[in-house]
């Protein structure tokens, strides 16, 4: 994609949201279920959409809830149900009606005290500690946050009571069941959904305010090593990006007594103070540089700076010596510190990481001594382990990851933003270096990898064909010149399909994904051995792809 113009710069007003159209369009608009864009679909991280596109609105919330509602009981869940929001323009309006539906189909809810924003790891960190030692009476979790999309998309996701992103069974029986009630309402204009108004679910015995920031702010001493940060001279700062997680990090800097400065305080749901992302638009995305450009512009005035996104389950770390790092780097150097330092985890935990991340996790998680566990895109993959504490840290390309508490036991089954973040002051606290100088002495090491990803056109029939497609229909033998070793469609760690392809050479691979929401297939590669080598290996990847789903 061609780099926008506009891109590290701060918008235009004029080209800002319309927070009240918006809102308006979230109450008024009606979805056509018919229509395949304005139908509930869960992705890998919950129902996401806009209101003036029909997609995300108040029937689609409606219907949701009170699916979620429905598997609650035909499963026996009948613990609270924390809920969460972060600061997008739609997530508070979603919030209230799914209150509504909450309340009135008597279910304890939990939500945040003084009507706080709530990061997704705070809500996940809740669900554990509340399912803590019990078998019975379980809580689960519903997210209301379209993570670092645009400002005016909404999005939905519900935690099961593990804490973490449901399992696909679990998205498959509420997104079917809660687009039936789409179909009826469209059909002859009321449902089964159960409502009251929005006073009344705010006063019902069921609702209840809980205190998501306290409770997760002093547990952080048992997942970091808070006295080493704090007894480092590092300075520190912190850009929330405007998100749900804002108004922690003064908290943690107060009662860790770190040197952090949170550089902006900002909320505003039209995220003005954002720089645009690489293709125009607004995105607060803390892995990319065009959207951390301000924080980028402040990096000499701080030894390390970090950021999340809008719900706080992302990180971007920022080093005077290196800039942004690229996730992958970061979760190599996460890798190569925790399994050092962490004494008191299993000797048989492993790394996971999903198959489009960084072939360089495989080599250090090998240096560490570690088994390596390979899935599809997902955190879900992640959640079992995680729980079992059988997997020390998981990480994502995209920036996502979550580790063990300093004991070995579950901290959170969600992406969680901020100790990552933290963990980068914990690593310059106790090795005297920042994480962009130890990703330079692993690399040393270990191999100099380069990665990007690219798009391809591609109909929703090829899409089809790309999900379905088995090693035996790939003929070619080599690949930017050197022999083709392996080939998988299955990932190894847990033999679940991958939708795509991977084919992977002595000094490089490549993963191709059919995209869910566009005309396009998604080629991710890395090489070994250098730029060029690595356009031989995308350009190769797009050919061998073409070919397979009948493009050429």
């Amino acid at each position: 994609m061609a780099l926008s113009p506009l891109a590290g710069q701060l918008p235009d007003p004029s080209t800002l949201i319309n927070v009240p159209a918006l809102i308006t369009a979230y109450y008024t608009g009606i979805p056509d279920p018919s229509a395949p864009d304005q139908r509930i679909a869960f992705g890998t991280s919950g129902h996401r959409g806009g209101a003036l596109r029909n997609s995300f609105n108040e029937t689609h919330i409606l219907a949701i809830t009170q699916a979620i509602c429905l598997y609650r009981k035909k499963n026996g869940i009948d613990g609270p149900l924390f809920m969460g929001m972060d600061t997008h323009a739609l997530s508070t309006p979603a919030h209230a009606t799914a209150l509504e539906v909450l309340a009135a189909n008597g279910v304890e809810v939990m939500i945040a005290a003084g009507s706080e924003y709530t990061p997704t790891p705070a809500v996940s960190h809740a669900i554990l500690q509340y399912n803590k030692g019990r078998a019975q009476g379980l809580a689960d979790g519903i997210i209301i946050t379209p993570s670092h999309n645009p400002p005016d998309d909404g999005g939905f996701k519900y935690n099961p009571p593990n804490g973490g992103p449901a399992e696909t069974d679990i998205t498959k029986w509420i997104e079917s069941t809660a687009n039936g009630f789409l179909g009826n309402m469209a059909r002859t204009g009321s449902s089964d959904i159960m409502r009251i108004p929005l006073g009344r679910a705010l006063k019902a015995s069921t609702t209840h305010r809980h205190d998501y920031l306290n409770n997760y702010v002093d547990d952080l001493g048992n997942v970091l090593d808070m006295d080493a940060i704090r007894g480092g001279s590092a300075r520190l700062a912190v850009d929330p990006l405007g998100g749900a997680g804002v108004h922690y990090w003064g908290p943690i800097a107060e009662r860790y007594k770190l040197d952090l400065t949170v550089v902006n305080t900002q909320v505003d749901p039209t995220f003005r103070f954002m720089t645009i992302d690489h293709d125009g638009k607004i995105r607060m995305d803390p892995s990319s540089p065009y959207a951390m450009r301000s924080l980028l512009d402040k990096r000499e005035q701080f030894d390390l700076a970090f950021a999340c996104d809008t719900d706080h389950d992302r990180h971007g770390i920022v080093t005077r010596h290196a800039g942004l790092l690229p996730p992958n780097h970061y979760l190599c150097v996460c890798i190569d510190y925790l399994f050092r330092n962490r004494p008191e985890w299993s000797g048989q935990a492993a790394v996971g990481k999903t198959v489009v991340s960084s072939a360089l996790i495989d080599r250090v998680t090998k240096q560490a001594g570690r088994r390596l566990y390979e899935v599809p895109v997902g955190f879900k993959y992640f959640v079992e382990g995680l729980v079992k504490g059988s997997l020390g840290f998981v990480g994502e390309e995209s920036a996502g990851a979550a580790f063990l508490r300093r004991d070995g036991s579950v901290w959170t089954t969600d992406k969680d933003g901020f100790i990552p973040a933290l963990l980068s002051a914990e690593i310059m606290a106790k090795t005297g270096r920042d994480p962009g100088e130890i990703y330079e002495e692993l690399t040393a090491r270990l191999g100099n990898p380069v990665y990007d990803r690219i798009d391809a056109k591609a109909t929703t029939e090829q899409k089809k064909a790309l999900s379905r497609l088995n090693p035996g229909q790939i003929r070619q033998k080599e690949m930017a010149g050197e022999p083709i070793r392996a080939m998988m469609t299955d990932a190894p760690g847990n033999n679940a399909a991958i939708s795509g392809l991977k084919v992977s050479t002595d000094n490089g691979w490549f993963a191709a994904r059919p995209s869910g929401t566009e005309e396009i297939y998604k080629i991710y590669a890395e090489s070994f051995l250098g730029k060029d080598h690595l356009q031989q290996i995308l350009d190769d990847a797009q050919a061998i792809v073409d070919k397979a789903i009948g493009k050429q």
